[in-house]
């Protein structure tokens, strides 16, 4: 049997119980779209149960209504871990709870303690640095990429979550120099606890700066063993595709591909699909264009649209799907296009599975309320694949992941 689990990235659903500590009571993604697009176009979405779970954290996303009868188990995930970026979010989906939130760097100048910024000018050779403040990427290489190109200073950046941001111009250092210099710093920001490190090249002319699809992640250690560690030591191979790979620094994953980009992401998937591999295999998938692309650059129309096609996708992603096999949607934390500022949100996320061969049945009979944690995705599919679950969180009842 295979588990392909696809994570919308940022796709949030209404703001949690605790979104005041973080300043983002209001926000809700998935609702934000609909209200600014008059109406969402997410057919196969809506009949898994979509509308359905925006009904359970209180509000309904216009254009997608609650089903009286779902195609999926649906429920909404309260993330217990402090915090709303990428790995934590991806951290928690995989069954490992976070007890402290990764340090932020202050957003006013200078973001970045002395000693990490003459640490990494020591060891990269670099004549020094611009920005070290907390910027959108695409702003700041707006303002700064013409000082960059003439000085040879990288343009290093952060942002409401914990990362340190390196961008440079493609013409100015070589993709290898600007991951070595990654590199460097993600040694040096290990001391501070730094959830990731992230490249940001950038090409184009002055006032015409756009970034390139080779933007890539080195994320801190892991903590311990994640769903993708339990499932592989106990004979279930494992494939990541897209962020997968370096939001869990490939441990626990037999095969990783570093998809850039929804489409190609989308592809991938479809090539797995179509050659079963005659063992049981998880797949995890990460879409991140939700969240890089539109989320951050609060374009709500783009973001609809982005999610309109991953559910176009769904019909021919089931078409190969065999009996025993299952497909399950989430997301990993918010990014309301329509709230204020650039960053993340502190939302619930939507969980919908749904079984190969599955009927329509009673929504009443497919709710499972709102969970509170989504390690419950990670337990939940080591049950699938018929394991004792190890790690953080509770399975669906087993009534749920009976044959309908």
């Amino acid at each position: 049997m295979r588990v392909f689990m696809i994570v919308i990235d940022s796709f949030g659903i209404g703001s949690l119980p605790d979104a005041d500590i973080y300043g983002d009571v209001g926000a809700n993604t998935a609702v934000g779209i609909g209200r600014a697009v008059g109406g969402v176009q997410w057919p196969n979405l809506q009949a898994m149960g979509l509308g359905n779970i925006a009904c359970l954290t209180g509000k309904s996303i216009p254009g997608c209504m609650p089903e009286d009868e779902t195609t999926a188990v649906f429920t909404a995930l309260c993330e217990k871990s402090p915090g709303k970026d990428t790995t934590t979010g991806h951290w928690e989906i995989a069954g490992m709870l976070l007890k402290k939130a990764f340090p932020v760097f202050p957003l006013d100048y200078p973001s970045f303690p002395n000693d990490l910024v003459d640490a990494f000018i020591a060891e990269t050779g670099v004549p020094g640095i611009l920005g070290n403040i907390g910027a959108s990427g695409t702003e700041i290489i707006k303002r700064l990429g013409a000082r960059h190109i003439e000085m040879r200073k990288p343009i290093c950046y952060t942002s409401a979550d914990s990362v340190f941001q390196i961008a440079t111009h493609v013409d100015v250092f070589s993709l290898e120099e600007l991951y070595a210099m990654c590199e460097c710093a993600r040694r040096l920001c290990d001391d501070y606890n730094v959830g990731r490190v992230i490249a940001r090249p950038f090409e184009g002319t002055v006032g015409n700066f756009r970034r390139t699809s080779d933007r890539h992640d080195w994320s801190i250690d892991l903590p311990g063993k994640s769903l993708l560690d339990f499932l592989r030591e106990r004979g279930v191979q494992t494939v990541g595709i897209g962020k997968i790979g370096s939001i869990f620094n490939e441990q626990g994953i037999d095969i990783s591909y570093h998809e850039r980009g929804n489409e190609a992401c989308i592809a991938r998937i479809f090539e797995v699909a179509a050659k079963p591999s005659g063992r049981d295999t998880f797949i995890f998938v990460n879409l991140v264009d939700t969240d890089m692309i539109y989320g951050h650059r609060r374009d709500p129309k783009g973001y609809h649209d982005a999610v309109a096609r991953i559910d176009s996708i769904i019909p021919r992603l089931e078409a190969y799907l065999e009996w025993g096999d299952f497909l399950l949607i989430t997301a990993d934390h918010g990014c309301d296009p329509t709230f204020r500022g650039t960053d993340h949100t502190r939302e619930y996320v939507p969980a919908l599975l749904r079984g190969a061969g599955w009927k329509p049945r009673a929504a009443a009979l497919n709710e499972l309320g709102i969970r509170d944690t989504l390690a419950d995705l990670s337990a939940t599919t080591q049950r699938l694949f018929g394991l004792e679950p190890l790690g953080a969180g509770e399975p669906f009842p087993e009534s749920m992941l009976n044959r309908q």
